[in-house]
């Protein structure tokens, strides 16, 4: 599948290239600095409650090739990060649009294929 770019995230000095829905055309781009200036684009602060969950969808990715949607997310979340952070509404505060989507363009990763 070809991507093409729809704008450009300027990002210590370096162009990022975005798709239309804002997912990174290359995610050889992501890095930190690329997570806070998605972020903020999106008006959003990026807490160590938001990192965390960025690392375990990072981590997710690296074993399954794949982004996951909101079931495989939460199991993932409480696997590794406890039962009091694997719920749906812990990850709806963080991420109230939806947890998958949003979460999956900050950490770099393609959309989740079964997510709208």
């Amino acid at each position: 599948m070809v991507t093409t770019t729809a704008r450009t995230l300027m990002v210590e000095g370096r162009p990022i290239g975005l798709d239309p829905e804002g997912y990174l055309v290359s995610l050889d781009d992501w890095s930190e600095r690329v997570a806070e200036a998605l972020a903020a684009d999106d008006d959003r602060e990026l807490t160590p409650a938001h990192w965390e969950v960025i690392e375990v969808l990072r981590d997710f990715y690296r074993r399954y090739e794949a982004a996951p949607a909101m079931r495989p997310l939460v199991k993932a979340v409480k696997q590794s990060l406890g039962e009091e952070k694997g719920s749906s509404i812990y990850l709806m505060q963080l991420f109230p649009e939806s947890p998958a989507k949003v979460g999956a363009r900050l950490a770099g990763l393609p959309k989740p294929t079964n997510c709208l």
